[in-house]
């Protein structure tokens, strides 16, 4: 190891949200940092063995480049979301990007720990068999005692 730390919070679990996270924390392992992500609240579903479910929303993001303009109001119709999803995975396939679970992938090779928030799962009741192994529970100090003492904070 470098010596360096990186800390980052992930707290949505959109597929835009998604690569923020898992491209920082595998770059930062590639050069030999010590990284910890805690996913809290919507960002701990990205933990999830399935990610299936994880979506981008046109509605949500109006700086998110469309191939035609879209309206707000077009883009709150029904199906809209699963287009957008659709067509934001199109791209990131044709472009040569890597999936968000081959970029969680890359993070868990790299030594990138895994936090996932304890109240978030109680708050949600969610059911850890759900989430991939190897990722630690825990709260807010469990991770602000990594992160008290890295280079490198981020809120995402």
């Amino acid at each position: 190891m470098s010596g360096k730390k990186m800390a980052i919070i992930a707290t949505k679990g959109t597929l835009d949200m998604a690569y923020p996270p898992f491209i920082l924390a595998s770059t930062a392992a590639a050069l030999d940092y010590e990284v910890q992500v805690f996913f809290t609240f919507y960002g701990l579903t990205l933990l999830r063995k399935d990610l299936s479910g994880v979506k981008i929303s046109p509605l949500a993001n109006p700086a998110m480049p469309m191939p035609v303009p879209m309206p707000v109001l077009v883009a709150a119709l029904p199906g809209m979301e699963s287009m957008a999803t659709m067509m934001m995975k199109q791209k990131i396939k044709k472009k040569g990007v890597a999936s968000i679970g081959e970029l969680r992938s890359a993070c868990i090779e790299g030594g990138v720990k895994f936090i996932g928030c304890e109240m978030t799962v109680d708050l949600f009741d969610f059911d850890r068999k759900d989430f991939i192994d190897g990722i630690e529970y825990g709260g807010a100090s469990t991770f602000l005692e990594f992160a008290g003492t890295s280079d490198i904070s981020l809120f995402i």
